[in-house]
């Protein structure tokens, strides 16, 4: 049996107005090997496409592998670092205040997600000149323009 393949994602999301138009964008790495992602929609929040970034990679990959996500996105890392998820999830997906928690169904699927591949989540701090995470915001600023 081969070992598990290692990958790096890293990602990052972009909205005009927030509610607005927003992209997202992601580089995959394996090894020597990159894939650039991005996609968009007309409206959207930052939330969003920070997590539909962090999905789409996920969906891409084949087979289980241990994933090092690369995020700017603290409410992506601190919802499952902090294991905020988890705590919504076991209140009936309310937050602490007894409201509805946001993004749910975005929240589910990458619950889904990690129930696949080991995943890791590391936060970066956007607009610091991190090589990836800046391609990233350009992937995903480009995605927004064309909603417009």
């Amino acid at each position: 049996m081969s070992a598990i393949k290692k990958v790096d994602i890293f990602t990052d999301g972009a909205c005009s107005g927030n509610p607005g138009p927003g992209g997202w964008g992601a580089i995959l790495r394996y090894g020597e090997v990159e894939k650039e992602i991005s996609g968009g929609e007309s409206d959207t929040t930052n939330n969003r496409m920070e997590m539909t970034a962090v999905i789409e990679a996920l969906r891409l990959l084949k087979y289980p592998c241990e994933v090092t996500v690369y995020s700017d996105s603290q409410y992506v890392c601190n919802g499952i670092n902090n294991h905020w998820v988890d705590n919504w999830r076991k209140n009936g997906w309310k937050t602490s205040q007894r409201q509805p928690v946001a993004n749910k169904e975005l929240w589910e699927e990458l619950l889904k997600l990690l129930d696949i591949h080991k995943v890791t989540f590391v936060w970066v701090r956007g607009h610091n000149g991190h090589p990836e995470n800046e391609r990233c915001d350009r992937l995903a600023v480009q995605q927004s323009a064309k909603f417009r």
